[in-house]
C-alpha cells in the first residue's frame, strides 16, 4: 500500500503567497494516470492561485476559509464546504480574501504538470487582459500587479 501523508510532504511556496503539496502526482509517493490532487494553503489577505487555464477539468474544494473565485467570465465568493468545477481550458483564480489561511484541496485530471507552475516560478504567466482573457469585473488583481482593481 503506497500512502501519501500530508505531514511528511514539504511541498513549494510559490511567489503568490500560497504553499501547494502533492498527494497524488508530482513529487507525491502516489502517482496516478487519470488524476492528480493536492493540497493548497493560501496566504491571508491576497495568497493566490493566478489566473491561468490547462487542458485538464479540475476542482476546488475549500477545507478552510473564505475566498474569491473567478472562472472565466463568472467571480463569486466560495467558503468552506464548498466546491467548484473549472471546465478544460477555463481560466481561473482563486485568491484568498480572509484574515485567516485559505486551504483547499485540489484534483485535475487527466494527470500531468500544469504549465502555471512553472510559469509563476519563471515570472512568465500569461496577464489578464493582455496575454489571455480579462479577468471579471471587480476582480482581485492577478498576482504580479498586471491589473488595476476597478
Amino acid at each position: 500500500m503506497v500512502i501519501a501523508d500530508l505531514s511528511q510532504i514539504e511541498g513549494r511556496c510559490y511567489p503568490a503567497r500560497r504553499r501547494t503539496q502533492n498527494l497524488v502526482g508530482g513529487l507525491s509517493p502516489i502517482q496516478a494516470t487519470n488524476f492528480s490532487m493536492g493540497y493548497v494553503t493560501l496566504e491571508p489577505n491576497g495568497g493566490q492561485v493566478p489566473w491561468h487555464n490547462h487542458e485538464q477539468e479540475e476542482i476546488y474544494f475549500i477545507a478552510e476559509g473564505t475566498g474569491e473565485m473567478c472562472v472565466g467570465e463568472e467571480r463569486l465568493t466560495l467558503s468552506a464546504g464548498q466546491a467548484v468545477y473549472i471546465p478544460s481550458g477555463v481560466f481561473h483564480q482563486l485568491t484568498n480574501t480572509g484574515e485567516v489561511p485559505l486551504r483547499m484541496i485540489y484534483s485535475y485530471g487527466p494527470a500531468g504538470d500544469v504549465a502555471h507552475w512553472r510559469q509563476e516560478l519563471d515570472g512568465t504567466l500569461p496577464r489578464a487582459g493582455i496575454d489571455a482573457p480579462s479577468l471579471p469585473e471587480g476582480a482581485i488583481p492577478q498576482f504580479g500587479g498586471f491589473l488595476e482593481r476597478p
